[in-house]
């Protein structure tokens, strides 16, 4: 057996380097914006003033030249504006790149990690999230997680917890590859996901608006919509010619049956609109997001899949989800009572709005739940790729259908470098593994980590070893439970039933199992006797994986069982009156105990 440690001095590492030359770069481009920013609106501030003095001399003087001016100080105030707009964007764009990568050198230098830890998507009953701490609190998800979105955090989580097929496996390994070589372009997608200030409140809101039936407008209100604004603006102009107050009359009536053609269809306005605060410009970030994918050129065939997604027959989705949002935008004007008076009783504004609305959700709703999981899909795969950039030693597994598992110089891939000893383990001459070894010697860490790496396996993320071969298998774990006093269940019976689930579910599916000091709510014999009942049922079902155990008794289990049981054992040595843990993995059953040192040397005993 081989260990292998990680090199300690990760702040010289290219890594390192490049994230500090990044958030240079960044913090430079943001002082220039800023102060470009702050130039423009000086000088918008004098345009205005220039504005307000033309029209207050033109009013003194009625001089057309200041009429001129006029409207020449208007036209420059609306350039600044637009250019002031640009700047904005880019000035916070350039200070979220400048958080992206001062994040990323905390968590390098291990002083935090400021990424959020998935704790919601927990399921203590999944076959592996609890027991190998896929999220909450310094859980696999908190280390990997540089998503910004909500489908984004989603997808990635779901991805987390599944077991893809192998040809997806292969197609995402050549996406992370890929993407890991593009970090300018993936922490500006990161950046434009924070800047959508989105939640999961604004985005199911979103998806069930698009998966809501279409409503119709009758037709005598679409000629309606058209009509009665043409006749009362076709009726001010005769006022405006012949001074007929019968004109006059006429479009003052006019006016009110505008309104009340609109009030009538109020109700189904409101409805068609998503009740969230700025939602037109959560949405419209979402089309900037997908427009980087657009734009990008990718070279893998799942980077290309998922952007064939975002084409069809009806134009770009970041085009049509920008027209969405700009749709939004002008309904939410209804909520202003005055605009929405004039605007209305003159040219039925908000009519014309609900029926393009209805006509973009007819033709491109169906599509909108496809785009966000894109979206969410490249977030995943950039969490992915960041994992591969920031670990350039990690490999990504050669799959096989041999059900041949190997690692050399496997590590756990959360556990720092400086601290993190690497071991070689093989299934394939022994393919179940009896793992003894004093408390504190790493049995339980081992089997997190053979766990989380086959995890990150699953699903195309490179692993913390030198070279790997994996089958894909549905890993299965019992290693933490607890006493569920809602349910009025013993932490014996809780972890019976987690047995049973894991049994039923290697019955159905060759799995990869991985056990650690089961039945601990029984006495000594019943749990040798259940124990030993357990590794003879699990290895029946060909089963692959590894038990952790302090009776050495089941270690003898392998003299029945030759080809299929090995042990494996973490020594403990005792040097100058101090317990040493080398966490190297051995063949054979542990020898050495620290038990009792360890309470002698605390003075309990």
């Amino acid at each position: 057996m081989a260990a292998f440690s990680f090199y300690p001095h990760f702040m010289n590492t290219p890594v390192f380097q490049l994230y500090d030359t990044i958030l240079e770069q960044h913090q430079a481009l943001w002082n220039r914006l800023k102060n470009r920013y702050n130039l423009v609106s000086a000088i918008r501030l004098l345009i205005a003033l220039l504005f307000l003095g033309s029209l207050y001399t033109y009013l003194k003087t009625d001089n057309g030249l200041w009429l001129c001016g006029i409207f020449a100080a208007a036209i420059v105030f609306a350039v600044c504006m637009a250019i002031h707009q640009r700047l904005d964007w880019k000035k916070k764009l350039a200070e979220t790149l400048v958080i992206v990568n001062k994040n990323e050198l905390t968590y390098l230098q291990q002083r935090g990690i400021p990424f959020e830890n998935g704790v919601e998507f927990n399921h203590p009953a999944h076959a592996y999230a609890n027991d190998l701490d896929i999220f909450g609190h310094q859980s696999l998800y908190q280390h990997l997680n540089r998503t910004a979105t909500h489908v984004g955090r989603t997808s990635f989580a779901e991805l987390l917890l599944t077991l893809l097929p192998s040809e997806e496996i292969n197609a995402n390994q050549a996406a992370i590859q890929e993407l890991s070589g593009k970090i300018h372009w993936r922490q500006e997608t990161q950046a434009i996901g924070k800047m959508t200030g989105d939640n999961k409140t604004v985005y199911e809101q979103l998806i069930r608006w698009s998966k809501s039936p279409v409503s119709t407008i009758p037709g005598w209100l679409t000629i309606a919509a058209f009509a009665l604004p043409v006749v009362l603006l076709t009726v001010l102009g005769f006022y405006g010619f012949t001074q007929d107050t019968f004109y006059s009359d006429l479009a003052f009536k006019l006016f009110p049956i505008n309104l009340l053609v609109l009030f009538s269809q109020a109700k189904k306005i409101r409805a068609e609109n998503i009740a969230a605060d700025k939602v037109h410009d959560i949405i419209k970030k979402y089309g900037i997001l997908l427009e980087k994918i657009e734009n990008e050129s990718f070279n893998s065939v799942r980077l290309n899949e998922l952007k064939s997604k975002l084409r069809s027959a009806n134009g770009a989705a970041s085009l049509e989800i920008k027209k969405l949002s700009v749709l939004f935008s002008n309904l939410d004007n209804l909520n202003n009572a005055f605009g929405a008076v004039l605007l209305n009783g003159f040219l039925l504004y908000h009519l014309h709005v609900y029926r393009t609305l209805l006509q973009w959700k007819k033709a491109h709703a169906p599509q909108v739940a496809q785009w966000m999981e894109v979206l969410g899909a490249i977030e995943a795969l950039n969490s992915l790729a960041n994992l591969a950039h920031n670990n350039p030693d990690f490999t990504y597994p050669t799959l096989n259908e041999q059900y041949e598992i190997s690692f050399e110089a496997l590590g756990h891939p959360l556990i720092p470098r400086t601290k993190n000893v690497r071991n070689d383990i093989a299934f394939n001459d022994h393919r179940f593994l009896i793992l003894t070894g004093s408390n504190m010697s790493g049995k339980s860490t081992f089997l997190r980590t053979l766990g989380i790496n086959m995890v990150l396996a699953g699903i195309g993320a490179p692993v913390c070893a030198r070279a790997a071969r994996v089958h894909p298998l549905p890993v299965l774990v019992s290693m933490r439970q607890s006493d569920s006093l809602a349910d009025s269940e013993s932490y014996f019976f809780a972890e019976v039933k987690r047995l049973q689930y894991i049994i039923q579910q290697a019955s159905h599916r060759r799995s990869f199992v991985l056990l650690d000091e089961i039945l601990r709510g029984t006495n000594s014999d019943d749990k040798r006797s259940g124990t030993i009942g357990v590794i003879e049922k699990v290895i029946a079902l060909q089963t692959i994986g590894a038990i952790a155990t302090h009776d050495l008794e089941v270690c003898h289990t392998t003299d029945k069982h030759p080809d299929i049981l090995s042990n494996q054992c973490f020594e403990v040595e005792i040097i100058h009156d101090e317990l040493v843990f080398d966490y190297q993995l051995r063949p054979g059953i542990c020898k050495n105990k620290s038990a009792t040192f360890l309470m002698k040397k605390m003075e309990i005993i």
